[in-house]
């Protein structure tokens, strides 16, 4: 009798023991599993940002280069005294136009911001782009922790293939292998 209650109390935590762990690695998986759906989303967010901050950059430089075209027009005018008078409210903004010329004169050129805004858009571009970039690699590392999970020994005995499929990892796109071509025309 003794004998027998051994291997029933044996049985038991033998089954306890595969039990717990197989618990153990179906919860692992399940949160490597919303890892890899999370590092997915955190790309997915980069390329949204990337979508909406793109855009609201460039309108913002070309709006300002276009700016100061208009003030850099208008002053290199004044200055030249380029101005067509044809009818007496003309004239009065001719004498109005040469005073702002004779006081530019003795003022400094304006300084051209543009080259800035188009160096912080470049900076811009560069650092969403990199955002982009660790996105996809924290996608494929998490990829990486799951797949390396869900096919070790014990854990692809017991684990439902369905439940838990390989993940693919990040592919660049075909052609992403070749330096793009820069032109300035």
């Amino acid at each position: 009798m003794k004998r027998s209650y051994l291997v029933i109390i044996g049985l038991v935590v033998f089954g306890l023991i595969v039990l717990l762990a197989y618990r153990s690695s179906y919860n692992k998986a399940i949160s490597y599993q919303e890892n890899v759906d999370k590092a997915w989303g955190d790309v997915g967010a980069s390329y949204q940002r990337r979508a909406d901050l793109v855009p609201q950059l460039v309108e913002t430089v070309k709006g300002a280069a276009e700016n100061e075209k208009g003030i850099l027009t208008r002053v290199t005018e004044a200055r030249a005294g380029i101005v067509n008078a044809k009818t007496p409210e003309d004239m009065e903004l001719l004498g109005k136009e040469i005073n702002t010329a004779i006081n530019l004169a003795f003022e400094a050129y304006p300084q051209i911001r543009s080259t800035e805004n188009f160096g912080e858009l470049q900076r811009q571009l560069e650092g969403t782009e990199n955002r982009i970039n660790k996105a996809r690699g924290d996608y494929n590392e998490a990829v990486k922790e799951y797949n390396s999970h869900i096919r070790g020994f014990f854990n692809s005995m017991v684990l439902n293939k369905e439940t838990f499929p390989k993940k693919e990892a990040f592919k660049a796109a075909e052609g992403s292998d070749i330096a793009p071509t820069v032109s300035f025309e």
